[in-house]
């Protein structure tokens, strides 16, 4: 299968970025404003170094970016890996499709004929 221009590496990062309530709504949050580690942290009922943590996991899978701005880190969704990501999961899509689709044909190849009337 194809897995666009993603490395296998690349894919399970991204998975696992994603795979957290936590981080997904980070990354949503992100992808409608530049938000500081501060806001994120005041939002969520964990410590500061664990909203850290997970931001860690969402740069490493570059789902966000950080970027200094004056005293603070801002954190900034990457939409193109978002797009990546729905390019991957749409190629996912289309190798299930074809396979239901060859198995319609083996089934319709297996249907007893109608009786003669």
């Amino acid at each position: 299968m194809v897995v666009l221009e993603l490395s296998e590496q690349d894919v399970n990062r991204l998975f696992r970025a994603l795979a957290d309530a936590t981080r997904r709504d980070i990354v949503c949050r992100t992808l409608v404003a530049d938000v500081s580690v501060s806001q994120l942290a005041d939002s969520y009922s964990m410590s500061f170094a664990a909203v850290q943590k997970h931001v860690a996991v969402l740069e490493e899978a570059r789902l966000v970016a950080k970027e200094p701005r004056g005293r603070e880190r801002m954190v900034r969704g990457n939409l193109d890996r978002i797009r990546q990501a729905q390019r991957l999961l749409d190629s996912f899509e289309e190798l299930w499709r074809s396979r239901i689709d060859r198995l319609d044909i083996l089934l319709a190849e297996d249907e007893p004929a109608p009786p003669d009337s």
